[in-house]
């Protein structure tokens, strides 16, 4: 992994497993778009992308990888299974590898809880395909601390991470606890959709850092030690958002942005 970029360890069964804290997300980046995006992004120097079944891109972040003459060790590649693919996990897992051009992901998810249950037997499977080799993490997203509690009671593994919506405004020091009480990493996703980038706390610290709303945003994300995965097809957007390696925010500004969040905030 490049030295540059921030990292979090997930726990796996055969040892704690870097994951880079800042990533790619291609979620609506369909096609010579999304090649391009993904082409950018590790040329730019990131080391994370993010894609799912649901967004029929995998063929395309695929060859954006082998494209890109950066080795494949190098790149940490998520994928997820649509929930409506339960008992259909490991055909899926291996169309999906097909289509990534790979032989295993860094990080497989469960995109949503199928039928909006945990559904513990996905998640053995998950553990199964896992343990063979096909992935070399596993997680959820969209899961409550609720339903992985029944993964934890059912299989006695909770998931390495658990990718949800989080920006300021969805801050809840609760939240993060539960999580960490279980070591399951948080990610989150659409960072600035549900963010008000015309609020006053965040135009304050970006005009005292000489850096865009969005950037704060992201480094608060860093700051927190949650993975952020911004989506962009915009290569200056894609630049601008890998540009906040070294925007550090006071504890001051991280208190002030916590206390947008609805719930918990400091």
């Amino acid at each position: 992994m490049s030295d540059t970029i921030p990292t979090i360890d997930l726990r796996t069964p055969t040892g704690d497993l870097p994951i880079p804290l800042l990533g790619l997300g291609t979620w609506q980046s369909e096609g010579d778009d999304c090649y391009r995006a993904v082409r950018h992004a590790l040329d730019v120097g990131y080391r994370h992308i993010d894609t799912a079944a649901a967004y029929g891109n995998e063929d395309q972040v695929g060859r954006a990888l082998a494209d890109s003459g950066v080795a494949r060790e190098d790149v940490f590649v998520t994928t997820k299974l649509p929930p409506d693919a339960a008992g259909r996990e490991r055909e899926t897992l291996e169309q999906s590898l097909r289509l990534l051009g790979t032989d295993h992901v860094d990080l497989w998810l469960v995109h949503w809880p199928p039928n909006k249950q945990a559904t513990p037997s996905t998640w053995q499977a998950f553990r199964e395909l896992r343990d063979e080799g096909r992935a070399r993490a596993i997680g959820v997203s969209n899961y409550s601390v609720a339903q992985i509690d029944e993964l934890v009671e059912a299989t006695g593994e909770a998931p390495a991470i658990n990718q949800i919506p989080w920006s300021p405004s969805d801050h809840d020091a609760q939240l993060v606890s539960e999580h960490a009480r279980r070591e399951v990493a948080l990610e989150g996703y659409s960072p600035f959709k549900r963010t008000d980038a015309q609020d006053p706390v965040l135009t304050d610290v970006a005009q005292a850092h000489g850096v865009t709303p969005q950037q704060v945003v992201l480094a608060w994300h860093l700051r927190h030690r949650v993975v952020v995965i911004p989506k962009s097809v915009t290569p200056a957007r894609i630049e601008q958002n890998f540009d906040v390696l070294g925007l550090h925010l006071s504890d001051e500004e991280v208190a002030r942005i916590d206390g947008l969040g609805g719930a918990g905030g400091a």
